[in-house]
Parts: structure tokens; C-alpha cells; sequence
């Protein structure tokens, strides 16, 4: 007897263990019944018939997705590495698992030859300053590709391009060229805006002699400064004419 209800209990157990199943808020469950899907269950207790049952876990999370390095030639003949990371999401568990094999090797493979499609058909320049247009197009690609699969592509950013050793040195000659143009471009505005102010400078002192008597005694004071020199200047008589005319206007 006793061995008998040891029998009945192991075979509860087991019968139990394969036909209860647990699934998390964030899991559902694809149930198979010979063979025939019977649609998605969970989260929570699922109960299961033993051997006519299967079922497959899908996560729903949003899966964060590393595309390798691709070797891309662009449209204007330059070899670079191009490595991206694509969000998506499980928003269909159902078509997930009947419409395609393995959908997460699936997308990945997706991910990849469209990263290089896309940019095989842009410029080396292009990829380099208009990243979030490139992103934009190869979510749209993506998305519109992985939708009959029940996957929703919420995120593409390209991550890292690799350019060939010559490049660089050609991009930092051309940044150095640039930057040695703008500083002489800034320096010849400088020496026009100071030319400027000097003649207007000049025609307010051709107006008003006195002003140049005063910056040649201004000039005098900023030399008596220094107190490590001597210097001599000659004076002019003609110096002192403009405040002689002063003095008999008085």
C-alpha cells in the first residue's frame, strides 16, 4: 500500500511539474497543441496538457542589439568600418515564433546588410556629419521589414566608423588647411578694421592739429615710464605754435 501511494505521488509530481508553468509579467507563451498553435498565454499560471502541450517563451523587454563592424565601400569610393546598435522590441509573440525562424538571429541578419546597404549609398562626408539621417532611414528599413514578423524596431544609432589611416591624415590636413584659411581671413579683417579707424583717426586730427600735440605728449609720457632708458626727443618749435595762438586769443 504504501508503495503504491509512492507510485500515485512521483507521478503527481511529474504530472504537475511538466503541466504547470510559471510565466513572468514581462513573458508570454506560445501554446502548441499537436502541433497546432493555440495562441499566446500569460504572464502568471499557465497549466499545460502533458505531451499534447508544447509551449515557447518570448520576452517582450526591448532587446538591445550589437551589429558587429561591417566593411562598407560609400558612393564615393572610401573603405570604412561601420558598426551600429539596433532597440527593438516583441510586440506580436505569436507571428514572432510562426513567421520566421529564430527571429532574434533573423534580425540580425537584417540589421547588418542594411547597415551596409545603406551606407555603401551615401558619402564618406554624409556619414560622418548627417548620423541621424542615416539612423532615421535604417530604422524605417528595418521596421517596415521586421513588422510582418511582429517586431517593432523603436531605435537605430550608429555607433562607431573606423576610417583608414590615410584618411585621417588627409581629414587632418584639411581641418589644418581650413583653420590656417579662417585665421587669415580674421587677421586681414582686423587689419582693414584697424585701418579704418586709423583714417578716420587722421581726418579728426587734420581737423584739430591740437590732437596730434597732445598724442606726441602722450607718446612722450609713455616713454618716461620706463625708467630703465633715456631718451631724447627734439621739440619742435612748431609745437608749441598751436597753444601760443591760444594764449593771444586770450
Amino acid at each position: 500500500m504504501s508503495i503504491s501511494l509512492l507510485i500515485a505521488v512521483i507521478l503527481i509530481v511529474m504530472f504537475l511539474s511538466s503541466a504547470i508553468r510559471i510565466l513572468n509579467e514581462y513573458e508570454r507563451g506560445i501554446i502548441f497543441r499537436l502541433g497546432r498553435c493555440i495562441g499566446a498565454k500569460g504572464p502568471g499560471l499557465i497549466i499545460l496538457i502533458p505531451i499534447v502541450d508544447k509551449m515557447q517563451k518570448v520576452d517582450l523587454r526591448v532587446v538591445t542589439l550589437d551589429v558587429p563592424a561591417q566593411d562598407v565601400i560609400t558612393r564615393d569610393n572610401v573603405s570604412v568600418k561601420v558598426n551600429a546598435v539596433v532597440y527593438y522590441r516583441v510586440m506580436d509573440p505569436t507571428k514572432a515564433i510562426i513567421e520566421v525562424v529564430n527571429f532574434p538571429f533573423a534580425t540580425s541578419q537584417l540589421a547588418q546588410t542594411t547597415l551596409r546597404s545603406v551606407c555603401g549609398q551615401a558619402e564618406m562626408d554624409e556619414l560622418l556629419s548627417a548620423r541621424d539621417k542615416l539612423n532615421l532611414h535604417i530604422r524605417e528599413i528595418l521596421d517596415k521589414q521586421t513588422d510582418p514578423w511582429g517586431i517593432k524596431v523603436s531605435n537605430v544609432e550608429l555607433k562607431h566608423i573606423d576610417l583608414p589611416q590615410e584618411m585621417q591624415r588627409a581629414m587632418a590636413k584639411q581641418a589644418e588647411a581650413e583653420r590656417e584659411r579662417r585665421a587669415k581671413v580674421i587677421n586681414a579683417e582686423g587689419e582693414f578694421q584697424a585701418s579704418t579707424r586709423l583714417a578716420e583717426a587722421a581726418v579728426i586730427i587734420e581737423d584739430h592739429p591740437v590732437a596730434l600735440q597732445l598724442r606726441y605728449l602722450q607718446t612722450l609720457r609713455e616713454v618716461a615710464s620706463e625708467k630703465n632708458s633715456v631718451t631724447i626727443f627734439p621739440v619742435p618749435i612748431d609745437l608749441f605754435k598751436p597753444f601760443l595762438k591760444l594764449m593771444d586769443k586770450d
